[in-house]
């Protein structure tokens, strides 16, 4: 039997979509959910020795549980090789101990991964300090791929000779490979962080927005507040639109409700997180690097 991509029911779009670009057969993992809240989990009897683990982990604690009892059962029903397709990775913010006695999550998320799986595959991991994902996570093959150019597409269609702005300074990475794409002129806010809920965002001294649309660009948006102040700046200095896009559509709570009343047109993400802003799927991206390390 040839690989074989395993999956949770609520992600079962998701993974048929990525079974179907690499041509994989795909099986879904059973989950039943005691009263106390434990989890009982049951794979198919047999596996073959290659297996896809399709995983992405927003909303993650009880994920890397599950991952672990996956990882685990898979190694007795016969897989050799796991590799785990998480679309979006989680705790790659936290990559240094940013105040004494903080866990440095990065490392200890992605050591844990590490012991589990011998391929991880994700779509724009949140690496400020570490150049590539196997500093974070040091597996045999880490591959890190971009929604950017996906999401810069999109944008070339809607708002031809927009101006791509990102959030803040660690947005200036995908920022650049989506403006790359199109050529669209580009540029980077400066933002400063009181708190989860609470910053300000300072536009490119100089820069001039009258009468252009404008596209917010960036690789997660969680609460929606970094993008709520940029859009009311944009507008103040004269912009004709703004509109957002993200590879990671997490919009927590009425995060949307605030773009929209901030004024912000359309918003565009990739189905790395299932969400109705979705307009792109990375499916065929995926399906390309597990080719790439022989697993599809």
């Amino acid at each position: 039997m040839k690989a074989l991509l395993l999956h949770f029911e609520d992600e079962t779009l998701e993974a048929g979509r990525l079974a179907r670009a690499a041509g994989l057969e795909c099986a879904l993992i059973e989950r039943h959910r005691f009263p106390d809240d434990e989890l009982r989990l049951r794979l198919p009897e047999r596996l073959p020795g290659q297996v896809v683990v399709y995983r992405s982990l927003h909303r993650p604690n009880e994920k890397l549980l599950e991952l672990l009892l996956v990882a685990r059962t898979a190694g007795r029903l016969g897989a050799e090789h796991l590799t785990l397709v998480s679309p979006y990775m989680a705790y790659m913010r936290q990559d240094t101990e940013f105040h004494p006695g903080e866990a440095v999550s990065q490392r200890i998320v992605g050591e844990f991964l590490a012991g589990l799986f011998d391929g991880v595959v994700t779509v724009d991991p949140h690496l400020h300090r570490v150049d590539t994902l196997a500093e974070a996570v040091p597996v045999p093959h880490a591959i890190a791929l971009s929604g950017a150019p996906l999401l810069a597409d999109i944008v070339a269609q809607a708002r031809p000779g927009a101006m791509l702005l990102g959030p803040d300074a660690e947005s200036a990475q995908w920022v650049a490979a989506a403006a790359a794409r199109h050529g669209f002129a580009h540029a980077v806010c400066t933002k400063v962080r009181h708190g989860d809920r609470d910053v300000d965002i300072l536009l490119p001294e100089g820069l001039d927005v009258s009468g252009r649309a404008v596209v917010l660009l960036d690789d997660v948006a969680s609460s929606g507040h970094t993008l709520v102040g940029a859009t009311r700046l944009l507008q103040t200095a004269g912009a004709a639109s703004v509109d957002v896009a993200v590879t990671h559509a997490l919009f927590a709570g009425d995060a949307i409700a605030k773009l929209q009343a901030a004024g912000v047109g359309q918003v565009w993400s990739t189905d790395c997180i299932a969400h109705p802003s979705n307009a792109v799927s990375v499916a065929p991206l995926l399906a390309d690097a597990l080719r790439q390390i022989g697993v599809a």
